[in-house]
């Protein structure tokens, strides 16, 4: 724990602090199942990135949460990670973001100037994303942590759910793969500067702005890349009926996050993901230092998006405008009922 006279923070999670999704499922299917409203669109019943609640015919809300440990030691820079991962499921979800409340948790005894630096972070994000900042709730912890709950709004035609992928879809991932083993071999001083700013970098980047050429588009399905590493996520949008083919070399990354998987500099949340997978990924050749970035827990990563194949070129064309470099990595097929395989890495 820091001390009053620190001006830093005690790195410890980011999205890896995320419970596994194989705890999580075992855990929800024992909850009573809420009653049944037509108004309810989408609910804890699925694995969606967000709950949504039709208000009209025109406009339904997003509702959406988000906190954890810091993975930096900047207060300011965890404030802004923090938040721009809290976001994102609105924009996952083709929505705006209208109004948002602080979720804080903040040692008695550490220093408050840590915690008005996190603050800042976050609101300046929250100001970026055109939301307002309208309140909050803080308790003494151990440990810092930090997020938002956000309220967006979305039209009941236009919500964008992560399982309603299409034979055919072409798959893009809209930031490089690799953030949490970067992360963390740098907090272990076992990877470069350049590196560790490239994932700041990414981490602190909206995904408004690939969301807003993404709405310009009919995107089947569309996800963001949190804890559960690309691997993980893809097989929700993939839901058990259909099957992704990823192009390897196509894939984005951090710089040296490669490097990383294949010095065993990874991360628990990772292992946990391998776990969860097991034999629903199959790749062509061995490489275990990709199976880890495949596997490694994002915090704040990019848009997973399955759009059809006759518009992946033109949006593509209007992303590589965007500073995160987004990339089309694969393509996705009806997956035979006998095959357990849903990733394949080719």
């Amino acid at each position: 724990m820091a001390s009053a006279n620190d001006d830093f923070l005690t790195v410890c999670g980011g999205c890896n602090a995320k419970i596994g999704a194989g705890n999580l499922a075992a855990i929800l299917k024992s909850l009573p199942r809420p009653k049944q409203s037509d108004r309810l669109l989408v609910g804890y019943n699925s694995d969606d990135d967000a709950a949504v609640y039709r208000i009209d015919d025109d406009t339904a809300i997003i509702q959406t949460l988000d906190f954890f440990p810091s993975m930096v030691t900047d207060p300011y820079l965890f404030g802004q990670i923090a938040a721009t991962n809290a976001l994102s499921d609105v924009f996952a979800m083709g929505g705006d973001v209208v109004t948002c409340l602080n979720i804080v948790c903040f040692p008695e005894d550490s220093n408050m100037n840590i915690l008005e630096k996190i603050l800042k972070g976050g609101a300046e994000k929250v100001k970026e994303a055109g939301g307002i900042l309208a309140g909050g709730h803080s308790i003494h912890d151990h440990r810092a942590k930090y997020g938002l709950s956000v309220m967006g709004k979305v039209a009941p035609d236009k919500i964008l759910r992560n399982d309603r992928v299409q034979d055919g879809d072409v798959l893009i991932l809209t930031k490089p793969l690799g953030v949490g083993m970067v992360v963390s071999a740098y907090n272990a001083k076992q990877t470069s500067e350049a590196a560790y700013q490239a994932a700041i970098t990414s981490m602190t980047t909206l995904n408004k702005y690939a969301a807003d050429i993404m709405r310009e588009y009919p995107v089947d399905s569309c996800t963001d890349i949190t804890g559960f590493g690309l691997a993980g996520h893809l097989t929700e949008m993939l839901h058990g009926e259909h099957q992704a083919t990823l192009t390897a070399e196509n894939i984005p990354m951090i710089p040296e996050a490669y490097e990383c998987g294949g010095e065993f500099l990874t991360t628990a949340g990772g292992q946990r993901n391998r776990d969860f997978i097991g034999n629903r990924i199959k790749m062509t050749f061995d490489d275990y230092a990709l199976e880890e970035v495949l596997f490694d827990p994002q915090t704040s990563g990019g848009l997973l998006i399955a759009v059809q194949p006759e518009y992946a070129d033109e949006m593509m064309a209007k992303m590589n405008e965007l500073a995160t470099k987004p990339a089309i990595i694969g393509k996705v097929t009806k997956k035979d009922p006998t095959d357990p395989v849903e990733i394949i890495v080719d």
